[in-house]
């Protein structure tokens, strides 16, 4: 594709260099340049990209695209407001519109989405409509499933990710939407159907500064990113009117909304909820007639999820029968409330919940629908917001029976400070420290305790577990990684447990 033809995607400020290159890829790392590629000089937290136009050049591009002053000699150039803006239009463009001519869903929210993801992918593949999806776990297509090194790619690989996904015969694509993508327009390109907001909570504020600021950022997708054009005329805003920032999300949007909730006055709503340990029973009322449904996930957050994925569908119009079955035949979905077989009687859990909001739906839910005792293991990754680290610990304390406190993916930091961290939230709960071996031959009274190493911390809380305990292990979920310095070393809680309950019984 000609650099004019890719630039008419565009408003560019300025254009030069004289010559009108056929472009033959798109690049935003120097270090990826090939021969006949489009390079962004993108701005980034510690650097500019400018800086790095000489080697992009050298590796072989014939042409940059700069949002700043300066301008590279002897090479066609664009000059635009904003680098990351033109890359995200420019790559649609250069991958053919990928999601201009199919159902397009995208989902934002802290915590919900990759369930949802999961939901919605089941009741399109019940309609008929094949679907692609990209998400935390990973971005795949029926029987291929790529691992997702981010929850939503930069905008570059995402076009050509669809792209591909879409020539694989995907018919429709679901996609979880993160903060970070919607700041750095990374979706820009994208042509949505329908947007779905789940909840917000403190998460990524190391990024996002304040909680306004985070609403922002999810809120383009509603008020800008959901705006009818000449492509989709019909779009469809769902939202979670029983979150405090559901009205705002209503007020703002920028195209019809259908919202759910438990509540009475949501458009979808569930009515005669039964919750238990066998999951969830109810009568969803939709604006297209109810839908009596039973579902295997449990307890209030994933009753929100159902709703949600219902919402969705009707906001897409897809048949009644087609979002009842897809809502009860779907597949597991990795590491949200998990169950890890064992033969120990014990019913062990692993789930994604890393923020103290999504810790205390699932404590909550376990509270709720508990015979035992509950055992939680969790931590708290480095590098990361520290403000949240004492809220999980003090709701970690306050609804389980025992916590221990261990790694998450420490990072650069001493995973001892972390801990110290956590615990600083627990301490004034006025409940015991246990050592780690003190309550393996029983425990009576409610505490804590921490230990550093997650393997021993996993191993100890299903040693110290009886048969009818909910042994849950929280933070990393579908995650086969653990973070230590700079290196990613092979870790999965799933594994991690079985093996324990292996080695316990023999």
């Amino acid at each position: 594709m000609l650099l004019s033809e890719l630039t008419k995607s565009v408003m560019p400020l300025e254009v030069g260099g004289g010559a009108d290159p056929e472009i033959e890829g798109l690049y935003y790392d120097s270090r990826r340049v090939k021969a006949g590629g489009l390079f962004f000089a993108l701005k980034g937290v510690a650097s500019d990209g400018y800086s790095f136009v000489d080697a992009a050049i050298k590796a072989g591009a014939v042409a940059v695209v700069v949002d700043g002053t300066l301008t590279p000699q002897g090479i066609p150039w664009v000059r635009v407001a904003d680098a990351r803006l033109a890359m995200s239009r420019m790559a649609a463009a250069f991958y053919g519109f990928p999601t201009a001519t199919l159902p397009l869903v995208g989902i934002t929210g802290t915590n919900g989405k990759t369930t949802i993801t999961y939901l919605i992918e089941s009741i399109l593949e019940k309609s008929g409509i094949p679907a692609a999806v990209l998400g935390t776990v990973n971005y795949r297509f029926r029987e291929k499933a790529i691992p997702a090194p981010n929850t939503t790619p930069e905008s570059v690989d995402l076009q050509r990710t669809l792209r591909e996904l879409i020539d694989m015969g995907a018919k429709g694509v679901v996609m979880e939407v993160s903060s970070h993508a919607l700041q750095q327009r990374r979706v820009d390109g994208c042509c949505f159907d329908v947007g779905v907001f789940t909840n917000l909570t403190r998460d990524h504020l190391d990024y996002h500064v304040d909680m306004e600021s985070y609403f922002q950022s999810k809120m383009r997708l509603f008020s800008e990113l959901l705006a009818a054009d000449r492509i989709k005329p019909k779009r469809c805003a769902v939202v979670n009117i029983d979150d405090p920032y559901g009205p705002r999300i209503v007020q703002g949007a920028a195209c019809p909304v259908l919202t759910y909730g438990i509540s009475g006055n949501a458009d979808v709503r569930a009515e005669r909820v039964v919750f238990s340990v066998a999951g969830i029973s109810c009568v969803l009322v939709t604006p297209q007639g109810q839908i009596n449904l039973h579902s295997e996930l449990l307890g209030r957050f994933n009753l929100y999820n159902i709703l949600a994925a219902t919402a969705a569908g009707i906001a897409m119009d897809l048949p009644l029968d087609a979002i009842h079955e897809g809502l009860e035949h779907h597949p597991q979905v990795p590491g949200r409330v998990e169950r890890v077989a064992n033969d120990r009687g014990l019913t062990i859990l692993v789930d994604y919940a890393h923020t103290g909001d999504a810790l205390e739906n699932v404590l909550r839910t376990l509270t709720e629908l508990k015979k035992g005792r509950i055992i939680t293991v969790f931590g708290c990754g480095g590098d990361r917001d520290r403000g949240k680290r004492p809220v999980m610990g003090e709701i970690a304390g306050r609804y389980s029976d025992l916590s221990i406190i261990t790694s998450d993916n420490p990072r650069s930091e001493d995973p001892e400070k972390i801990i110290a961290e956590v615990r600083a939230g627990i301490v004034p709960l006025g409940i015991g420290e246990y050592g780690s071996e003190e309550f393996l031959h029983g425990f009576s009274e409610k505490g804590y305790v921490a230990v550093e190493s997650r393997r021993e911390a996993i191993r100890l809380a299903v040693a110290a577990a009886k048969p009818g305990d909910i042994v849950l292990l929280a933070g990393k979920g579908h995650e086969d990684y653990q973070i230590i310095g700079s290196e990613k070393h092979h870790f999965d809680d799933r594994e991690e447990a079985a093996q324990a309950c292996r080695e316990l019984a023999g």
